[in-house]
């Protein structure tokens, strides 16, 4: 178990980093495309070219993992690639942070170890084919009523003329993109178990491709909602929807199950708590220093400077410059080009 936990760290950690090396390459290189004069301008970009080579190193090392524990074990501990990248780019990127952040990333890796130590070795579960038209079904459903309720978010702000977002549409893209991430693990692991109960090797490569289908869709998602939302919530709700969508795919499709021991039980939920809130509190960490007492806010670095920093997104857009990630990094907010301070 603790072997599928430290290459789920070392996977999500080259996620999230080779993105911010590539979106950091990218500031000087036109938009990709297909010419032959653009491909070569990003192949020879040492900083894009490593950020590449290191998220593709973190897909596999993510298949790798899901092939040996539980989605329902790997997925909520993907979401500490945010405490990972938050090191990173204090250390690397010289980023300020707050005592807030420290907090998160304290929490994301106590609720780890957490889940190292309740998550206990399972048998190969025994997935019916039957049962995923079912779970195909719930996911089209959901997808079809947060679209409706989004059409009817949109209609209403135009008919007031509104031009910002209002926190629902926030929520909505959120929800869908984490869904979506949460799902393309869930394919994924659904090849390798096919496999074990016999069915062709085949299958592997089919269901990766679908989860890379899924996450790009989920990147769409997310960059719709980035373009005029706030980061914070979007970022934060496709966090706990991908987490949980994962636990929940994992037991309810795959035959996943809790801990038989009570201790272990309690210290796999408390596990997965305590990676939700650290995670929460990542995102958050430079709101939540606004609402601090003075006092405190002069005594505690702020972290203003850190790509944290909340804003509208404008006209920007954020695009995955990988087509390879299968297991997305939910902190695409990291990688948007933020001023200092945020404008109230």
């Amino acid at each position: 178990m603790w072997e599928s936990i430290c290459l789920t760290l070392a996977a999500t950690a080259g996620n999230n980093i080779g993105k911010v090396l590539q979106k950091k390459g990218t500031g000087i290189l036109p938009p990709l495309s297909f010419k032959f004069k653009v491909i070569r301008a990003y192949a020879v970009n040492k900083s894009w070219l490593i950020g590449f080579l290191i998220d593709i190193s973190g897909a596999l090392l993510m298949l790798r993992a899901l092939s040996l524990a539980p989605v329902s074990i790997i997925q909520p501990v993907s979401g500490c690639g945010l405490a990972i990248l938050s090191i990173f780019s204090h250390f690397y990127l010289q980023e300020v942070m707050n005592v807030i952040d420290w907090l998160g990333i304290t929490l994301a890796g106590i609720g780890t170890i957490g889940v190292g130590a309740g998550g206990e070795e399972q048998v190969a579960s025994s997935v019916s084919v039957l049962q995923l038209p079912w779970l195909a079904f719930f996911v089209v459903i959901l997808f079809v009523l947060l679209n409706g309720w989004l059409r009817i978010c949109k209609r209403q702000r135009r008919e007031q003329e509104l031009m910002e977002y209002e926190v629902v549409e926030e929520i909505i893209y959120g929800l869908e993109s984490g869904i979506l991430f949460g799902m393309a693990s869930v394919i994924s692991k659904i090849g390798f178990v096919f496999v074990q109960q016999g069915f062709s090797k085949m299958l592997i490569p089919l269901c990766v491709s679908i989860s890379i289908c899924c996450s790009g869709t989920g990147f769409y998602y997310q960059t719709r909602g980035l373009k005029h939302g706030r980061a914070i919530v979007i970022s934060t709700c496709a966090a706990v929807a991908s987490i949980v969508t994962g636990v929940l795919a994992g037991m309810l499709a795959l035959g996943e199950r809790l801990p038989s021991a009570p201790v272990a039980r309690l210290s796999l939920l408390l596990g997965w708590l305590f990676i939700m809130m650290g995670v929460i509190l990542l995102v958050s960490s430079t709101r939540l220093m606004r609402h601090l007492p003075w006092p405190l806010q002069n005594l505690i670095p702020s972290g203003a400077d850190r790509n944290f920093s909340l804003r509208k997104t404008g006209s920007h857009r954020v695009k995955d410059t990988s087509p390879a990630a299968v297991i997305p990094a939910t902190t695409l907010h990291h990688l948007i080009p933020t001023p200092a301070k945020e404008k109230a």
